[in-house]
């Protein structure tokens, strides 16, 4: 758990929850913290629990059994004195679509009684400054994505759920998002969020929880779970120049694999193996790649 030098209570706290449908234990024994002004990722696998554990916290389910607290309130029942200070982005945020981008989220704004000037900024912080007066059915998905994310952030709130917030982005708006949410955080805003890019929780998260069936299987900050899971170096050799029989008879090599058009050399000595690799194909085209926080997530949800 971080620090937290001011003695606040945590933004969230779960203990002990557990949700089912069913036979099928969607939420099984999670507890965790979220200390106010963190960044907290929480990555899994479709099917994981992570929307469920997200729609709990926001209140939008209500957890069979186990302690929910956000922002030191009960999400569960509705509470409305709790709602405005929760930013909220769903997978499937809903729209008034005949309404422009500027509409839209003026409406909205007009929900949480909030000045009609933090429209005007919000749509510029999300890059949708341009299409302010464009229709929201007229909006590609990206921008779509935008709308929503500003729909959640247009009332300043104190706890931000974002649910896969960058899935339909194309790489520029990607990177473009991060600075947005860079600022919030140095705002002092709690954020927890979903993602299945990897690359985006190691660079942006103070912590993440993988969770896997329901369960926390993983939970400290991206370079502590990358320093204690997957270790070693990977050498990445064009396929066309190194057969994966020959690659796994090379001393040194732990693993080898195929990806896409390389070979996979994983090895704790990577001297070796390079000498090794240049006797047999040559060290044009032949990469490195140190652990990452991909390679922990795939070793502990047992995906390839």
């Amino acid at each position: 758990m971080p620090d937290n030098p001011t003695g606040e209570s945590p933004a969230v706290r779960l203990e002990a929850v557990r949700k089912s449908y069913g036979d099928i234990r969607a939420v099984d024994d999670v507890s965790f913290t979220v200390e106010r002004g963190e960044f907290f990722g929480l990555l899994g696998p479709n099917g994981a629990g992570k929307t469920t554990l997200i729609e709990i916290m926001e209140g939008l389910r209500q957890a069979d059994s186990g302690t929910v607290r956000v922002l030191d309130r009960a999400p569960w029942p509705r509470d409305a004195e709790l709602l405005p200070k929760l930013g909220v982005q769903t997978q499937s945020s809903a729209f008034f679509v005949r309404l422009t981008a500027f509409e839209h989220l003026k409406t909205v704004a007009a929900l949480y009684r909030v000045d009609r000037s933090a429209v005007h900024s919000t749509l510029e912080l999300v890059g949708l400054t341009e299409q302010a007066g464009v229709r929201v059915e007229d909006l590609s998905g990206g921008q779509r994505q935008r709308l929503a994310i500003a729909s959640a952030l247009v009332h300043s709130p104190e706890l931000i759920f974002l649910d896969e917030p960058t899935a339909a982005l194309d790489p520029q708006a990607r990177r473009n998002l991060w600075g947005v949410l860079r600022e919030l955080k140095r705002a002092g805003r709690t954020i927890v969020y979903t993602t299945h890019h990897l690359d985006e929780a190691e660079a942006l998260c103070d912590r993440v929880a993988i969770v896997t069936r329901g369960r926390i299987t993983a939970l400290d900050t991206p370079g502590k779970l990358v320093a204690r899971g997957a270790s070693g170096v990977c050498l990445l050799v064009p396929a066309e120049r190194l057969s994966l029989e020959d690659a796994r008879a090379l001393p040194g090599v732990t693993e080898a694999t195929v990806d896409g058009d390389s070979v996979v050399l994983r090895t704790d000595n990577a001297g070796p193996v390079l000498a090794a690799v240049e006797k047999v194909a040559g060290l044009e085209g032949v990469r490195t790649r140190t652990a990452s926080l991909e390679d922990v997530y795939l070793e502990l949800t047992g995906q390839d």
